[in-house]
């Protein structure tokens, strides 16, 4: 069973829990109702004794039962919001970064971290609320409709009223809240991606211009928001206006009729006491669920479209290779000899695209060779190491690491043994060894000190000593974390396959020459694969391979 099903069927059983619970109104309002009679009737109140012990009896079993409904409906949502956040991040994850239609960071970010929270009152407030304000005034009518026919008629007249109104709100309130999540998400990636080019920002003199397009979408959100709280206030109001009409018009009712002003309505007969104010007491009660649904109403509206907006992150787009082989043993082969890297007959164009980006591209990279894949922008250097690091899938031909055909049952196998190095790392709070080792327990102190040498790093590891490193790198040149992005490479032995994408771009010429030194000291032993468009560092390497943009491409 799925775990949509399964949530389903949770939802189902804590709502109906909860619709007991109203429904022990019932027998809770006849005891009142006789109790109140035989002292109207002059009995006393040494006969009512069993009437009070009921109600207190019902009244606690009443409120035990809510608060379990309650608080298994709050599980299960949590629950199920879990179950959702886990299936979108795990489809983020597997990705392909060449996948132009993969969400936006900020986008994601504000789905699964904000927008998803929506899921939870939806599922543990207006869904147990929906089930009662279906059954719980059809209970009531029930028990009404055989006393008397003009108080059942009563509610049933004004009952429908409300429900047809609130759907018609619903409809605006809906298309609201999705305006809303979206205006919200569009902010957050805007502001992520505006501090990400703080620097840029500062340098081009448009600090003023951003905040003010900052300031803009913030209006603009607020603007939407108050719209969606117009309407979920309105809709309350139409609730309760023909609520209290109803209530006051079977209370208007029973009073004349006690009163023997209508000695109609009662099928031929007359109302007790006893009688009329069991259906007074009910008058309420039949309000109840619809009232609790109208308050509870722009919950759907919001969860709906929060539901959505997960299920659309969860979609899959361009995988990588082997990123749902849940079962594979990732680094379990044995051979610890330098990869070998074949292609054969590779064709791959972009999603999208109707331009082949390779077309029967062949190249054989012996062992421990180093190899620069040279060309202008936008002739597949960076598509090509993406390929055979099994990030995208490819269409015809064969790419082989170390003999082993990467397909998606073997991509998470060799991908343990490669180690990218990309032009912009992405660098976190934490510590240089917190950076290097990124959580990985077999990468000790020891380890992190060899790496640290190797990139040559070992000055600026002790200068800042336990000192944290800022979120995106702040604090050190972009040299430095180029060299920390060697260091996490070089701290793994198990990565016997380099590929560095255009790691000297942006550089000035004494730091890319720094930065191609311990390249080649950490490619020792190992084989290397370089995409760049810079000539000196592709004169470092052994052979040059040559890239030609939207042609039929063969290796130099």
């Amino acid at each position: 069973m799925s775990h949509d099903a399964t949530g389903n069927r949770a939802v189902k059983i804590a709502s109906l829990i909860q619709v007991l619970a109203s429904l022990l109104w019932l027998p809770q309002a006849a005891l009142l109702a006789a109790g109140v009679g035989d002292i109207a009737a002059g009995r006393g109140l040494a006969n009512i004794h069993w009437l009070v012990a009921g109600v207190v009896a019902v009244g606690i079993f009443r409120a035990a039962l809510d608060a379990v409904g309650n608080r298994l409906a709050f599980r299960t949502a949590r629950r199920v919001l879990s179950e959702k956040r886990t299936a979108a991040a795990a489809a983020l994850a597997a990705r392909s970064p060449l996948d132009i239609d993969r969400p936006a960071s900020g986008l994601a970010a504000s789905v699964l971290a904000e927008q998803a929270e929506a899921i939870v009152p939806y599922l543990s407030r207006f869904r147990p609320a929906r089930l009662k304000a279906t059954i719980v005034p059809i209970a009531i009518f029930l028990c009404v409709l055989p006393l008397s026919w003009v108080a059942a008629m009563v509610l049933l007249v004004s009952a429908p009223l409300i429900p047809l109104f609130m759907a018609l709100i619903g409809w605006r309130a809906k298309a609201a809240s999705e305006k809303q999540l979206v205006e919200m998400g569009g902010m957050n990636a805007f502001l992520l991606d505006r501090l990400r080019g703080l620097a840029t920002i500062r340098s081009l003199d448009a600090v003023d211009l951003t905040a003010k397009r900052l300031r803009a979408n913030a209006e603009s959100l607020r603007d939407r928001t108050m719209a969606v709280l117009r309407i979920a206030f309105l809709s309350s109001a139409v609730l309760e206006l023909f609520a209290a009409l109803g209530v006051a018009m079977v209370a208007v009712y029973i009073g004349f009729h006690l009163l023997g002003q209508l000695n109609f309505g009662a099928w031929g007969g007359r109302l007790s006491l006893n009688e009329g104010l069991f259906i007074l007491l009910l008058a309420p009660a039949f309000f109840e669920p619809l009232r609790e649904l109208s308050s509870v109403w722009h919950d759907r509206a919001s969860g709906e479209a929060a539901m959505a907006a997960l299920d659309r992150l969860s979609q899959d787009g361009v995988t990588m290779l082997g990123a749902k082989q849940s079962d594979q043993q990732h680094g379990s082969r044995s051979n610890t000899g330098i990869p070998e890297v074949c292609i054969d007959g590779l064709s791959f164009r972009h999603a999208g695209s109707g331009l082949l980006t390779f077309e029967n591209f062949d190249l054989c990279i012996s062992p421990g060779e180093r190899v620069a894949v040279l060309g202008p922008s936008g002739s597949g250097k960076s598509t090509l190491l993406a390929l055979i690091a099994g990030l995208a899938p490819y269409e015809n031909g064969r790419i082989a690491i170390d003999g082993v055909t990467l397909i998606p049952a073997t991509a998470a196998e060799l991908r343990a043994q490669i180690a990218w190095v990309g032009q912009k790392p992405h660098i976190f709070a934490g510590s240089v060894f917190d950076n290097i080792a990124l959580g990985r327990p077999e990468i000790g102190r020891e380890s992190v000190d060899a790496a640290l040498a190797i990139a040559g790093l070992q000055g600026v590891a002790n200068a800042r000593g336990q000192m944290q490193i800022g979120e995106g790198g702040t604090g050190l040149s972009g040299g430095e974390v180029l060299r920390l992005a060697l260091a996490r490479a070089a701290a793994d032995p198990e990565k016997r396959l380099i590929l560095a994408d255009e790691p000297t771009a942006h550089l000035d010429t004494t730091t890319a020459n720094e930065i191609t030194a311990s390249l080649l000291a950490l490619s020792a032993g190992k084989t290397l694969i370089v995409a760049t468009h810079d000539p000196v560092l592709a004169s470092r390497m052994d052979r040059v391979i040559a890239l030609e943009p939207e042609a039929s491409l063969e290796a130099a």
